[in-house]
């Protein structure tokens, strides 16, 4: 029993350092009030209007990009938007938007997704997709039976991050958006592996991620026919013969990162997207997602500045 006991212990996961842990989550919560990345404001509204024809800007991206973080996070209508922002420019000097400008703005933001790939490194992703409510039913939605959109994500089971995004109506199925994942996925990174559950399972992703020269880790039907031929079938046969030994050897077990991923998007935002049109839903969706990898990316370092690129 002590040679049990004591090889139990050194399988014991280490101890988590609370310390840098509780510091984590508090950056969390600091980013949403980087102030100082408005510090330059005048300088960056004059780089803007260098050589711009017509009428010019009057805010930066910078504040734009930090009162939409604050609108998403809060849930804040663009009046109360811009209340908030006469609040804070009594404190820290800054111009304050109306309302009309902010609805206009937020919405053109061109982000990235925050996701910082590592240099020279190949990645695995997970994919899956998830329901999001729709609670202003605008004229897109009167057409639609169900008030729900779908937001697709690759995910860095590494990091957790999102790499790519796809944003459907909620009758678009998850199979059908792996290859523009994927395709986006490679803009940033050196795709290693593909892991997703049985909605993308067919002959046609198979095939898609062997050109590629990318692993499928995707878990087939059990009734699938081990003659079926081609890539797919190698799976097929492979998983059927011993599905625990092919979920192990692929790392089926990691493509749980990409729920993780959904579970916390989830208690951050809320199940909702509040948008009225369909293309401003899929831009609340790509900021939600980018403060969402910002977050994720923190570390024990100081909170980064908050930044934009031009939209």
């Amino acid at each position: 029993m002590a040679v049990e006991g004591s090889a139990m212990t050194e399988r014991k996961k280490p101890a988590r350092n609370w310390k840098e842990y509780n510091e984590h989550l508090v950056q969390r919560g600091e980013i949403l009030l980087a102030v100082e990345s408005l510090s330059g404001w005048q300088e960056e509204l004059q780089e803007m209007n260098l050589g711009k024809n017509g009428r010019p800007f009057h805010y930066p991206h910078s504040l734009i990009l930090f009162l939409g973080t604050l609108r998403v996070v809060f849930s804040l209508p663009y009046r109360q938007l811009e209340g908030l922002a006469r609040g804070l420019g009594k404190l820290i000097s800054i111009p304050a938007p109306d309302y009309s400008t902010l609805s206009l703005r937020i919405p053109k933001l061109d982000l990235d997704l925050g996701y910082e790939p590592r240099e020279g490194e190949e990645v695995v992703i997970a994919v899956d997709g998830t329901g999001i409510k729709v609670t202003n039913r605008g004229e897109w939605m009167r057409k639609k039976r169900k008030g729900y959109i779908k937001i697709h994500v690759a995910v860095d089971i590494k990091t957790k991050q999102a790499v790519s995004l796809e944003v459907t109506d909620d009758q678009t199925h998850d199979g059908e958006k792996l290859k523009p994942l994927i395709r986006k996925a490679q803009k940033k990174v050196k795709v290693k592996k593909a892991l997703g559950d049985g909605s993308y399972d067919s002959h046609d992703n198979f095939n898609f991620l062997a050109g590629e020269g990318i692993s499928a880790g995707i878990k087939v039907r059990e009734d699938s026919n081990p003659n079926c031929g081609g890539v797919r079938g190698e799976v097929v046969q492979a998983y059927l013969r011993d599905p625990p030994g092919w979920k192990k050897h692929v790392g089926y077990g990691k493509r749980w990162m990409v729920e993780t991923f959904f579970s916390g998007f989830k208690r951050l935002f809320g199940e909702v997207v509040h948008a009225k049109r369909f293309e401003r839903m899929v831009k609340e969706i790509e900021l939600k997602v980018w403060i969402y990898n910002l977050m994720l990316g923190l570390s024990a370092s100081p909170a980064p500045a908050l930044s934009a690129a031009e939209g």
